[in-house]
């Protein structure tokens, strides 16, 4: 049985990590409010952008259309594009989104397809290196992008393109954890490549008019494609960063909490052992006074 200092001491420590879980709790609490406004303020944007390329690519079919909406016309070679955290303490979060990755990788390979892999964030590369690290095509770290800009995603949208035109894919699977609420964020796996039109993209109402586009739609839309590549992969980070810091919040509560039951279990034992040796120390007074 621990002595009276080692459970004074083993308090005291869990007492100093309440603290610190309690902090984080309130810094994430912070910050989800902003990331959470974030996410929601770029959906209308994405969700539009999703309702033009819905109408253009209506008009357009056959040989005319662009080869971001058409594909290659090829399904072997696939791009696999996994969005975590930079950083942990936050639950099962990143884990998820893994989990959701290893699911569509090894149902790839299964298939006979080739898979590469893109990593957003230090979680989901150090989780996936050693099982698929030779599939890695580029990783990128996010941890010094304080705030997520258009800027933060450019790049990894310049690097899709780039080997979706040199040929070496042929479909391009973003997968990410889309914020729902502070207790509920889903994993989900969106097709960038060839772009696809959403179930729930709104449909614009041309009131029975007839438009001629000038440009043409074919020019629209070798335009618009590559943009939209970009603003869903910023669309999902802003996703994630929200996710994250609610997953991370709702961690550190449950850690505080686990933490004050530690610290009572702890001082109910401490006390019990110090009653206990009170007692034993009177008996033994008692007992030397009696044979006096």
């Amino acid at each position: 049985m621990a002595s009276l200092k080692e459970m004074r001491n083993r308090i005291a420590s869990v007492k100093a990590t309440q603290k610190i879980t309690k902090a984080m709790q309130m810094v994430a609490a912070a910050k989800l409010r902003r990331a959470q406004e974030a996410a929601e303020q770029a959906r209308p944007y994405s969700q539009r952008m999703a309702a033009v390329i819905a109408n253009l690519a209506a008009g357009v079919t056959g040989d005319a259309a662009p080869r971001l909406l058409a594909g290659t016309g090829r399904d072997q070679n696939h791009l696999v594009i996994v969005a975590t955290a930079d950083r942990g303490l936050a639950g099962g979060f990143n884990t998820q989104i893994v989990r959701a990755a290893r699911e569509k990788i090894v149902s790839l390979l299964s298939a006979g397809k080739d898979v590469r892999i893109i990593c957003i964030g230090k979680k989901g590369r150090d989780q996936l290196k050693r099982q698929y690290g030779d599939r890695f095509v580029e990783t990128f770290d996010l941890s010094a992008n304080r705030v997520m800009t258009l800027g933060a995603a450019q790049p990894i949208a310049d690097l899709v393109l780039a080997e979706y035109e040199t040929g070496k894919v042929d479909v391009v699977t973003l997968i990410y954890s889309r914020y729902k609420s502070v207790i509920a964020q889903i994993p989900t796996a969106k097709q960038l490549i060839p772009a696809t039109v959403e179930e729930g993209a709104a449909v614009i109402d041309l009131g029975g008019a007839t438009y001629d586009y000038e440009p043409s739609e074919e020019a629209i839309l070798e335009t618009l494609l590559p943009r939209n590549i970009t603003i869903q992969i910023l669309s999902a980070l802003f996703e994630n960063n929200a996710g994250f810091y609610a997953a991370q919040m709702s961690a550190m509560d449950n850690a505080t909490r686990n933490a004050g039951e530690m610290i009572n279990k702890y001082t109910l034992e401490y006390n019990r052992s110090r009653q206990a040796m009170i007692t034993k120390e009177l008996i033994e007074i008692i007992s030397g006074a009696e044979a006096i």
